[in-house]
């Protein structure tokens, strides 16, 4: 059985320049961190591959972010091989393109558990994980300047190792947080705080419910979650109406 990937702290640097992202990305791998535990972003890529338009909330809820298929890889670089390669607005920093987990949490982050962040910029999502404030701070400053920013969630007695790591790849503004990103959990559902940020934002309390049974019955039938969120949106769809602020929340009155 393949041991359980240990993710306790989140390790966090700034990188000045693009070129500087396939060697730390690299190097991480190579250390043992898992690719769904490597978030990047930047404002800024020069890649030779375009990444067409922006994320929006139909894209979230057919598991674009998640699975990646939407917008593709950036070829020929090691960012490719992170999960969800993506563009969002973020506020007061303008569009990003952004890969790994961290996207998934900023998409999600009008609700759950870093609800009202959402209107307010990188600071507030990451401060609501659990980042300190000044920190974050610089970060946005800097992301905003055209930096690319780099997090690794990682075994917390391996965290020292991991910042010597950032910085000898010319990392600044290295910092390790007690913060882990939050993530939908792998097999079945057995509450809410089971799904991912992204998918719990979009659906009213009635309506997580309902997502979870259909998903946990595909599930068991399927053991494929890719399919079983599939299958749960369209009962979604089949069961509710989307309100003005895109959550599905209103039960579809049968005729």
């Amino acid at each position: 059985m393949t041991e359980e990937y240990l993710a306790e702290r989140t390790v966090s640097a700034v990188f000045k320049e693009e070129e500087q992202l396939d060697g730390v990305i690299r190097r991480l791998l190579d250390r043992g961190v898992s690719r769904d535990h490597i978030s990047v972003m930047g404002k800024n890529f020069q890649s030779k591959t375009k990444i067409a338009g922006f994320l929006t909330k139909k894209d979230v809820i057919l598991g674009g972010l998640r699975s990646g298929a939407i917008f593709g890889s950036l070829f020929g670089s090691f960012l490719g091989l992170l999960t969800g390669v993506g563009v969002l607005f973020i506020p007061f920093i303008g569009a990003v393109v952004s890969a790994g987990p961290l996207g998934a949490v900023l998409l999600g982050a009008a609700s759950g558990a870093i609800a009202g962040s959402a209107g307010a910029g990188l600071v507030s999502a990451l401060v609501a994980l659990g980042m300190p404030e000044e920190k974050a701070t610089i970060y946005q400053t800097r992301v905003e300047a055209g930096e690319f920013l780099v997090m690794a969630e990682v075994a917390a007695d391996k965290s020292g190792e991991f910042q010597l790591l950032l910085e000898s790849a010319g990392g600044e503004e290295v910092s390790v947080s007690e913060m882990t990103l939050p993530r939908a959990v792998k097999g079945r559902c057995n509450s809410p705080a089971d799904l991912s940020p992204e998918v719990r934002s979009h659906l009213s309390e009635a309506a997580q419910k309902t997502f979870i049974e259909s998903y946990n019955t595909a599930f068991d039938e399927s053991n494929d979650s890719i399919q079983a969120e599939h299958t749960a949106w369209e009962a979604i769809h089949q069961q509710y109406e989307e309100d003005e602020s895109g959550v599905w929340t209103k039960p579809l009155t049968k005729v």
